[in-house]
């Protein structure tokens, strides 16, 4: 048993001064008054004791990117993703032509195996979000409209494993009978690059949709007469809304909106890319050029093509922008992804007998220790 001391404990409900949390066995053994005498012990050293962030749309950054099929590019991006407060992501595919797909599937499906694994560094796969190809080229945004397809569930039907998440356009020919067969073999469903009305919209979660991809981002937005995809994932207590968190997807001043509308069903995620922290200037990604301005990422016509986010800034940008407790930022960003997903069962908050997924940070949220299911894979 091993106990970390001499920190705030963000618990679901609650911040927790004065207390220790006891990890065992690669567990959570819960939150005790303090540790016996000659206990191992960690110290927090004045600063938060956090869940592990989980991160379920994240295509890459530093040059991978999980639309390459490469296994050691995943194993480098888990162990840097953890750097940032990352425990466990869902690897994000673009959308490619189906045996690209495939391959990247194939790829991801390994990894997870892997992560699993004595010896593994990093943030622990729990599966693939694939970004398409059953979306609307209307709202393609930074997606490759040649691999735009109708939805076919038989091209699914053998990722079922390892394909957890995965963005349609529920108003596509052939989208509904598809979201209906896939939520019921377990794969959920998010409605994103669409052109849906509302009522298209709602149709989608009538039929299973519970998730919406980067909320405001590639989908039709909220108007007074038509309120679109954007007012349907606000209104609808059903759905998940994403949100790219920078402060250049999404205006700050809708921060404190969702929070107070979504609550427990925002979820805050990177949309990171494979050009993501490299230096500002022009980059390839996959054939196509994408400038880096800071934060920025975009194509030479101005089209976003991504972000450079990471989870424990987005940590800190949301609460900069609301007046929410920390403990409640961090649920948008643990707990409550790793719900969307059905994960939280193991993942996204420090409950007795969920892994010991757990962040130390300082008092301004920058990571100082990430322990996956107990072991230290980042240090500062």
């Amino acid at each position: 048993m091993r106990y970390i001391i001499n920190g705030t404990i963000l618990l679901p409900e609650g911040e927790v001064k004065g207390r220790a949390l006891a990890l065992e066995g690669g567990r959570i053994a819960g939150v005790v008054d303090a540790p016996p005498e000659g206990a191992e012990t960690i110290d927090a050293k004045g600063g938060y004791v956090a869940p592990g962030l989980v991160d379920v749309h994240c295509h890459g950054f530093m040059g991978g990117d999980a639309s390459n099929g490469s296994l050691d590019e995943l194993r480098r991006m888990s162990r840097q993703a953890a750097r940032w407060g990352t425990t466990a992501w869902l690897p994000t595919t673009m959308t490619l032509d189906w045996p690209v797909l495939e391959k990247c599937f194939s790829a991801i499906r390994q990894a997870q195996k892997d992560s699993l694994l004595p010896g593994w560094d990093g943030a622990q796969g729990l599966g693939c979000h694939a970004e398409g190809p059953f979306i609307n080229p209307k709202k393609k945004g930074a997606q490759a409209e040649s691999s735009i397809q109708k939805p076919d569930i038989e091209k699914l039907r053998p990722w079922t494993d390892v394909v957890r998440l995965m963005t349609v356009a529920p108003e596509v020919e052939g989208a509904l009978p598809f979201i209906r067969e896939a939520t019921a073999l377990g794969v959920a469903v998010s409605m994103g690059h669409t052109n849906a009305t509302a009522r298209e919209a709602l149709a989608g979660v009538e039929a299973g949709v519970d998730h919406a991809t980067h909320t405001f981002n590639a989908m039709t937005p909220l108007n007074h007469r038509e309120p679109g995809v954007v007012g349907a994932a606000l209104s609808d207590g059903r759905v998940y809304c994403e949100l790219i968190a920078d402060t250049f997807h999404v205006d700050p001043m809708l921060f404190p909106i969702m929070a107070r509308q979504k609550g427990d069903h925002l979820v805050l995620i990177t949309d990171s890319i494979q050009v993501a922290h490299l230096p500002d200037g022009p980059h390839d990604q996959s054939g196509q050029t994408v400038v880096v301005d800071g934060i920025r990422c975009r194509f030479p016509d101005g089209t976003i093509a991504g972000s450079s986010l990471t989870m424990d800034m987005a940590v800190r940008n949301f609460r900069a922008h609301t007046d929410l407790p920390l403990y409640e930022v961090v649920n948008m960003a643990s707990l409550y992804p790793a719900r969307s997903v059905g994960a939280d069962g193991q993942k996204g908050s420090l409950e007795p007998g969920k892994d010991a997924d757990v962040l130390i940070t300082d008092g301004d949220f920058n990571v100082k220790m990430t322990f996956v299911r107990g072991e230290c894979v980042y240090k500062a």
